[in-house]
């Protein structure tokens, strides 16, 4: 056991984190694994960090609860907001969730999703080829973030001169799920909800009138509903279609620009990959591990439960760690090392059971392209200055990595 670790849990806040917390909070999570994994907060929540105590959070959705009407009110008011992170597939239990699921998942088929990798491939490829027009570049807004962007456009049909927006958007709605947010935070979610849902309002209208393949244009399957008549509601329509872009978005464009940081960090696994790009696979999953896109989850207590020898009543408000999990040496040997060929490798990057992410196929085929592309084109990529980090606990990634083509 680390000498510091019953004095890192012992001063562990989630409402009060530290510059070098965010930088690295792997040390942190050990110690919490290790000497309080079942962590009472100054503010009554539980924060989780044992891979067995998320695993029974997560298919336990009887005790479990992932509706955050109770636990938004508060933090966000009678907000638009709160309508929207109330309404979205991911905040909802079942019948509610089955339902927007299943409609969601008709359209992210497997087929659907191999059909998506020509253009898949053509969008990579043009990136490169812009990168490759520069000595240096950036590797999160030149390519990482471009491409879930793109992709989720398409999966919409969102017109090209019509996404410039999406982004911020993304960014402003996602950063409000933070622990703690000040007015300027909030008021910024709130204000992207409210053009987010203006420009759908026109997006769904246009598609009404003119509606395209539904084995392709997630919208209209949307709009459409099942053959057996189940339809969304039109404010189901349009949170879930933020929603979609928000889950597509940011998650994916972390993965990508973390697995390829880690990578620089890693210099004989990055070898190991260029070598044998075969790997690209189990080192997709591997980067989903350590570095986990999304690192957070929240679940309310509805049915008494125990965990760890510690009764949790119902309305208890628990946090699953999800970072800390996929480092839990129980479940992965070695959890500290990063290895392109790790196998198994039964990470909870994307959850597990009824919430597992409906589109973790998707995210898995762009980091795959992306990722094995871009080392193909540039195996001599390094960084060329200080990554800055998101500043976020609950979404890990960068907001701009700065790198040169060539050493």
């Amino acid at each position: 056991m680390n000498g510091h670790a019953p004095e890192l849990a012992d001063g562990f806040d989630l409402e009060k984190l530290t510059p070098e917390f965010y930088a690295d909070p792997y040390p942190t999570y050990r110690a919490l694994r290790e000497t309080a994994p079942v962590k009472l907060m100054p503010n009554g929540c539980y924060f989780l960090t044992r891979y067995d105590d998320l695993i029974a959070a997560y298919k336990n959705t009887k005790a479990f609860s992932s509706d955050k009407k109770k636990e938004f009110l508060p933090k966000y008011g009678n907000s638009l907001l709160y309508e929207h992170h109330t309404t979205s597939l991911v905040f909802n239990d079942p019948p509610a969730h089955t339902r927007v699921r299943r409609l969601i998942m008709g359209a992210l088929s497997p087929r659907a999703i191999a059909g998506m990798e020509p253009d898949l491939i053509a969008l990579v490829d043009s990136l490169l080829d812009r990168i490759a027009t520069k000595e240096r570049f950036e590797l999160i807004g030149d390519f990482a973030s471009a491409i879930p962007v793109e992709v989720i456009g398409n999966l919409l049909d969102v017109p090209h001169d019509e996404r410039e927006p999406l982004r911020d958007w993304s960014l402003a709605i996602l950063g409000a799920l933070e622990p703690v947010i000040g007015k300027e935070a909030f008021d910024r979610g709130n204000n992207a909800v409210k053009d987010f849902l203006a420009y759908l309002e026109t997006l769904v209208e246009r598609r009404r009138g003119r509606p395209g393949n539904p084995e392709r244009d997630v919208l209209t399957r949307l709009i459409q509903g099942e053959d057996s008549g189940e339809r969304l509601t039109a404010k189901e329509l349009l949170h879930n279609c933020i929603f979609l872009l928000n889950a597509g978005h940011e998650t994916t464009t972390n993965l990508i620009g973390n697995g390829l940081v880690t990578l620089t960090q890693n210099p004989d696994q990055k070898q190991r990959l260029i070598a044998q790009p075969e790997l690209i696979k189990t080192a997709v999953e591997e980067m989903l591990r350590y570095e986990s896109s999304n690192q957070l989850g929240n679940r309310m207590i509805v049915e008494e439960t125990e965990l760890g020898g510690i009764k949790l009543p119902p309305g208890t408000l628990v946090t699953l760690c999800i970072g800390a999990a996929n480092r839990d040496p129980a479940q992965f040997p070695n959890p500290e090392s990063f290895d392109v060929a790790r196998t198994p490798n039964r990470h909870l990057a994307f959850g597990t059971g009824a919430h597992q992410c409906a589109g973790m196929a998707l995210a898995r085929l762009e980091g795959a392209i992306a990722i094995s592309r871009f080392l193909a084109r540039f195996p001599n990529y390094v960084l060329d200055g200080e990554p800055v980090r998101g500043g976020r606990v609950r979404f890990r990634g960068f907001l701009s990595v700065p790198c040169s083509i060539s050493a």
